[in-house]
């Protein structure tokens, strides 16, 4: 049975309160950054990152020590932090000391030693200082320890391997729900088996109906097994895609002649399950956290034991029953489960839980990303950040006394920048490098706030300005041509200064890179070359489509081009779109949606067709619907209704919504999709050009022509749906952009994959 020594410690030394005070802990990145300096700094001797191994107790150990000098015979283990290191707990502190006992004690049984002195450096990386706790101890007494440490985990251990045996043979004969696959179903699932067990990297495009959630998980979990991989992570970018995962997960759990073996575990997000989200996170505050190391023995035992999935709500209830946390219970119990179902951020953001326990415990995972047409936008979300003065003005209003200086300092370097840039200009200006000046002042500020916030109540509006001002400093730190820097002036103490990332490849590559298999899949994911550049996948990633279950005979693709929807063009050009609007709806009378490029020009349409035609029913989009008003408008597509919904291409109602049937019977898409032609775009275009030679493709036709081609592709949802699909620009009748529609919607389309 192998074990990490880092999962050793975290198992069996962790004692006392969960303790996540508002102490802003590094990423990984900053942590590896740390670590590297810390590690520069010693001698030509030094050995870093010295690999320790040996057996105790019954366990096969593994684990790597930060550094190990041979002069001194020391081992290092070295801790980045931020902030006054006196508010790290003593409870943490004693986790990083046992971890640094352990690999004492291989290291010593690996060399014959009698001894070994043990240096636990902790490394603050915005003051760049190293604090050194250094010790001797005798090899007898760690040996000892450690095997203390191996007989409180080796009854873990020995539960673990054994349903790790079950989980195995029960997935060697895992049963298909249903009696027979959907047309094209089959072929979907053999190609993602294939892909699991050859460990390759694979984009799937395959269309809407044909059941991808369970033509995906089925053969992924069949895989597991034979390949000797340890989890299966299925990643969404939209959160209904989560409850279709764990409702294929049950299905296959309900049809199984005999119970199922498999651990499923939901992670939602903080805000989601926080039961005391008015408190902090330590013991001090919140008495979910008190005692939380104390009790999680016997809550992950009783989850470990739970029937049926982790779910948010049974996560809930196992929590509340021992008085602790539901959301770091969740993380806790992502450590144990066989498959994990959360949202992208959890494996690819700066602070990817998921990413991290891949690495500390080597595992070997099969990734699976659903829609994942939409991760380029999500992961340059993720590694984007943006400061905002009025919301440093506002607290500086009600600063508290000690805080003063430092918001003080930052307040200074907002109004240089602001003369330096272009104190009257309302236009956005684009920095070529991250004002220097400002970054020593908003670290100033991080560490004043956390050191105020640790010895003070909760204050939400300084918390939120520090993350912020750390978020901003972070990607400081790692900018380069795959990010922006952008000035705007809104108005007097109104400006906004952000990181805008624009190719996530450079942050990605190194998470693709640390999974054993990767699948990414949706119905629009062409081309693949596009997908792969931009997300950072390997260069020998394949690219293949299925076979569509729908027929061209089920939908009338009819192209309106002689009509422009160019800004230009697009007064002249409301009269003939709403009379084809018209006319298709009196031919053909029946639910249609029609996207549109803005509101402006949904709005402009919209009042056309109520004078040509009042008595067609119609009903539209407007900024900043409400949840129930998004439903409502969704709700007036009923099976024997009709009548014209109006909205905007890109927006709530472009994709994710299910119209089956007589609900929606064709669409109108009067627009390519084209991002706006601004100085934005414009330098994402030369970037692109610049790195992979498509800047005009990667900025703008692929991005506006997949979103025309989810929406559209809401008519047709069952192999028994009949629609027509209006394509209203004279450039959609172009062949570069013709061939990025589906092909099934054309007689003469080509059936075979068709690799990259």
């Amino acid at each position: 049975m192998r074990v990490a020594v880092r999962t050793l410690c975290e198992f069996a030394a962790r004692r006392g309160d969960l303790d996540h005070r508002y102490t802003p802990a590094p990423t990984a990145e900053d942590g590896i950054a740390g670590h590297a300096k810390v590690q520069s700094r010693r001698g030509p001797q030094y050995q870093p990152e010295l690999s320790l191994n040996g057996e105790c107790a019954g366990l096969t150990l593994s684990g790597r020590a930060d550094g190990y000098d041979p002069l001194a015979n020391r081992i290092e283990e070295i801790k980045t932090h931020r902030g006054d290191l006196s508010r790290l707990s003593s409870d943490q502190r004693a986790l990083h000391r046992a971890q640094l006992r352990a690999y004492g004690a291989l290291h010593c049984r690996e060399t014959g030693r009698d001894s070994v002195e043990l240096a636990l450096v902790y490394y603050d990386i915005g003051r760049d200082r190293e604090t050194v706790e250094r010790e001797s101890a005798s090899a007898d007494t760690l040996w000892d320890e450690l095997t203390a440490l191996c007989d409180a985990y080796r009854q873990w251990a020995q539960q673990e391997a054994a349903h790790r045996r079950q989980r195995d043979n029960a997935l060697q004969t895992l049963q298909f729900p249903f009696s027979d696959f959907r047309k094209g179903q089959r072929a979907l699932a053999e190609t993602v088996y294939r892909n699991s067990c050859r460990q390759q990297s694979l984009m799937l495009q395959a269309p809407t109906g044909l059941g991808k959630t369970l033509g995906t998980l089925y053969p992924a979990l069949m895989a597991l097994p034979r390949t000797g991989q340890d989890r299966l992570f299925y990643l969404t970018t939209r959160n209904p895609g989560k409850q279709l995962a764990l409702d294929g997960l049950q299905a296959l759990s309900d049809h199984q002649s005999a119970a199922l073996p498999l651990r499923v575990l939901e992670l939602s997000a903080k805000d989601h399950v926080c039961e005391h989200p008015d408190k902090a996170c330590h013991g001090e505050a919140c008495p979910l956290a008190a005692g939380f190391f104390d009790r999680l023995p016997a809550a992950r035992q009783a989850a470990v034991d739970q029937d049926g999935p982790l779910t948010r709500e049974a996560l809930r209830q196992i929590a509340a029953a021992h008085g602790i946390c539901p959301y770091f219970l969740a993380q806790e119990m992502a450590r144990w489960s066989d498959v994990v179902v959360a949202d992208v951020n959890r494996l690819f953001d700066q602070h990817a839980l998921l990413y991290g326990l891949t690495q500390q415990n080597d595992w070997r995972v099969s990734l699976l990303v659903d829609e994942a047409h939409n991760l380029v936008d999500r992961a340059r979300g993720m590694y984007s950040a943006t400061l905002n003065q009025a919301r440093l003005l506002k607290v500086k209003k009600q600063v508290p006394a000690p805080l003063k200086p430092s918001l003080n300092r930052v307040a200074k370097q907002w109004q240089a920048l602001a003369r330096e840039v272009d104190p009257d200009s309302d236009r956005p200006v684009f920095l070529k490098a991250i004002p220097k000046a400002l970054l020593p002042s908003l670290n100033g500020l991080v560490s004043s706030i956390t050191e105020y916030l640790t010895d003070n109540p909760p204050d939400l509006a300084l918390q939120e300005l520090m993350f912020d001002c750390l978020a901003f400093t972070r990607l400081a730190e790692a900018f380069g041509d795959h990010s922006l820097c952008e000035y705007e002036n809104h108005g007097r103490g109104k400006a906004q200064l952000a990181i805008q990332n624009l190719i996530p490849a450079d942050f990605l590559a190194p998470r693709f890179e640390t999974v054993d298999s990767t699948l990414l899949f949706s119905a629009t994911l062409s081309p693949g070359v596009y997908h792969r550049d931009l997300l950072g996948l390997p260069d020998d990633t394949f690219w293949q489509k299925v076979e569509s279950p729908f027929r061209a005979e089920q939908v009338q693709v009819r192209f309106a081009d002689r009509i422009s929807t160019r800004r230009p063009d697009r007064e002249a050009s409301r009269t003939p779109i709403a009379t084809l609007i018209a006319e298709q709806f009196r031919e053909q009378p029946g639910n249609y949606l029609a996207y549109f490029s803005s509101f402006a020009y949904l709005r402009a349409v919209l009042e056309t067709l109520i004078e040509q035609a009042p008595d067609i029913p119609v009903w539209h989009q407007h900024g900043g619907m409400s949840t129930d008003e998004r439903q409502a408008f969704i709700d007036r597509f009923t099976g024997d209704g009709e009548g014209v919904g109006f909205a905007v291409l890109g927006g709530a109602f472009g994709e994710g919504i299910d119209l089956p049937g007589r609900r929606l019977i064709g669409a109108f898409v009067a627009t390519l999709g084209l991002p706006p032609f601004d100085p934005w775009h414009e330098i994402l275009r030369q970037r692109l050009d610049a790195r992979f030679g498509q800047g005009y493709e990667y900025t703008y036709l692929y991005p506006g022509l997949q979103k025309v081609t989810q929406a559209a592709g809401r008519v047709i949802r069952t192999p028994e749906d009949q629609g027509t699909i209006w394509l209203i620009d004279d450039r959609f009748a172009r062949p570069d952009t013709r061939k990025l529609l589906p092909d099934w919607w054309f007689p003469e389309h080509d059936h075979l994959l068709a690799p990259m």
